[in-house]
């Protein structure tokens, strides 16, 4: 494959691509397998990636970050694609759930909990989802009532990734009356350990990703202190996580690429291997047209993402129609490249055991989460 070289790479991320692939290599691809049938990483690796510096780099320092940039993050999100994972869980966990609590947290509650999640002491989950309301999230019904010092939540979440592993949840509730809509959405940090009202109903099989525990959470009369609404305001809930997830969506996409990217590198490697009809797969025309045209669509993402990227590196704010595109371009491509290349696999494509069989599995939810495709495009269109 033609080298290729992210705009914004330095020497430094290059010395933390070393950091990250060692830690890949040696903690996680080794034991991955046990962690997809246990369905949740073992907190020990867990540990190992906040004392090696690894879990919220972007988080400013006062809060036990590194107080790096988000081309940091890259690394670790590449990093992880090529070894084929997501049984460590890097975007639900270390950077997208801590980037949830840091963009809507006051400067007191950041203190009280951000150090021990940057540390790897502490994970820390999202609960958003609703059986009725996915990626409408005006639509949800858990409520939050206020009794003295405490609110009591009560509902149904479901789809909480690391939802029975996490100290740490992030509850969206409704505050207002029924039917308010965004204004009447507020945030909560629940402590599980001291939060009895706070049940995992289930952990939920998936097709893929099967590591991260995704689990359904009823919240029954959860009691939780007045001074655990994010933010210290009530009915801000739906502002905050919109703003937050225009850096989730990025995520999506850098992933996709990276995935498609890897998926193109292995089929490269097999065509050029397999032995067939006295000739190797790779002689053929159709493999040579097939990943050649993998490779454009791939690079054509690489590059859109990898300017999204530098205008971040530079200060440049991420704008949400561009998170969008990315995301929707780059799970899109992800499953699409990973399929095409499957296929060259033959029938070991379809075995587990081949890490282009994980990538197939591990892809197919990119196009769901954080916001369906099919949402995302319709509200870019609402810009045009």
């Amino acid at each position: 494959m033609s080298a290729y070289r992210s705009p914004w790479m330095t020497e430094e991320l290059e010395m933390l691509r070393a950091t990250a692939r060692r830690f890949f290599e040696e903690e996680v691809a080794p034991k991955a397998e046990k962690f997809r049938k246990q369905h949740y990483i073992d907190r020990d690796v867990w540990e190992k990636a906040g004392e090696l510096g690894l879990l919220c780099m972007s988080i400013p320092e006062e809060y036990g970050g590194m107080g790096a940039t988000f081309a940091h993050e890259v690394i670790m999100m590449e990093e992880q694609a090529r070894i084929c994972d997501t049984t460590f869980g890097f975007i639900p966990g270390a950077l997208n759930s801590p980037g949830f609590f840091h963009g809507t947290a006051s400067h007191e509650q950041l203190l009280k909990w951000m150090p021990d999640i940057a540390a790897g002491k502490k994970m820390i989950a999202v609960a958003i989802t609703e059986p009725d309301a996915g990626t409408d999230v005006k639509a949800l019904r858990t409520t939050a009532r206020r009794e003295g010092d405490e609110y009591v939540l009560n509902g149904n979440k479901i789809f909480c990734t690391l939802g029975q592993q996490a100290d740490l949840v992030l509850v969206a509730a409704r505050t207002g009356e029924a039917g308010s809509g965004a204004k009447g959405i507020s945030l909560f940090m629940v402590e599980k350990d001291k939060c009895p009202g706070f049940k995992v109903n289930k952990i939920l099989e998936k097709i893929g990703q099967n590591a991260m525990n995704t689990a359904e959470i009823f919240l029954e009369d959860a009691r939780v202190p007045v001074e655990n609404l994010i933010g210290g305001v009530e009915g801000k809930g739906f502002f905050q996580l919109m703003d937050v997830f225009t850096r989730e969506r990025l995520s999506i996409g850098i992933v996709g690429i990276a995935c498609a990217e890897r998926a193109i590198e292995l089929t490269v490697e097999h065509a050029k291997n397999r032995k067939m009809l006295g000739q190797t797969l790779w002689d053929f025309q159709n493999t040579k047209f097939e990943l050649a045209e993998c490779l454009t669509e791939a690079r054509i993402g690489r590059v859109f993402i990898d300017n999204i990227v530098k205008d971040m590196v530079d200060g440049k704010p991420l704008q949400p129609n561009d998170a969008m595109m990315a995301k929707w371009w780059g799970s899109e491509k992800q499953c699409e490249i990973i399929d095409r290349c499957l296929q060259l696999f033959g029938g070991y494509g379809y075995m587990c055991e081949y890490p282009i069989a994980q990538l197939y599995m591990d892809a197919r939810v990119a196009k769901i989460y954080g916001g369906s495709n099919e949402t995302l495009k319709d509200v870019i269109a609402r810009s045009m």
